[in-house]
């Protein structure tokens, strides 16, 4: 009786086969960028079939954001106390944008307008609602969304001005400065008034 593998089957992983997704979407997005990376290279990457991608994550957009760094903090800063949420959230963002090397999807966002603005409505649409998810777990109130993207579009400003532009008081100030100002601004977009 032989004890050889049988090579003919193939073994399903998911979770091997999701883990190289993520990790051949990285690199096709740093390579190429958000708009010249495709499903079906990323797919080729990672030794996959292009259906395989798309089972994992519906759009390229949601594949994004999964593959780039931060995805997942949102989640990790919703536990705690409410009034501390500003300083979490501001603390949270400039380590994230000081060591993501220019593959965060706020950068991403930033640079694709140029480039494809269809592209990047797409991605702040799923970015958008991947926040609201996150951010209405915590952020009451009747103008808690207009609040949440009030938050967003301020991150936004500052990344452009700090991460992608790179010019100006913005850029040149300390980490401890940036997260102190963006924890007096967060804190007046997202704590409403007693």
């Amino acid at each position: 009786m032989s004890t050889a593998p049988d090579t003919g089957k193939r073994r399903r992983d998911p979770e091997a086969s999701k883990a190289a997704i993520l990790e051949a979407a990285r690199a096709a997005f740093a390579e190429r960028g958000y708009a010249r990376a495709t499903i079906r290279e990323i797919a080729q990457r990672a030794g996959v079939t292009h259906g395989l991608v798309m089972r994992h994550f519906p759009s390229k957009e949601q594949l994004f954001i999964a593959a780039m760094p931060g995805s997942s903090d949102l989640d990790d800063l919703m536990p705690g106390a409410p009034e501390t949420l500003p300083e979490r959230i501001a603390q949270a963002y400039v380590d994230r944008m000081e060591k993501a090397d220019g593959n965060d999807p706020f950068i991403a966002l930033i640079r694709s307008v140029a480039s494809d603005e269809q592209s990047a409505t797409r991605l702040y649409a799923a970015m958008r609602q991947r926040s609201i998810e996150s951010y209405r777990t915590v952020v009451a109130g009747a103008d808690a969304d207009e609040r949440i993207d009030l938050l967003g579009a301020h991150l936004i400003g500052v990344t452009f001005s700090r991460y992608v532009v790179g010019v100006g008081p913005l850029a040149d100030m300390s980490r401890e400065s940036l997260v102190g100002h963006l924890t007096r601004t967060l804190r007046g977009i997202l704590l409403t008034d007693p």
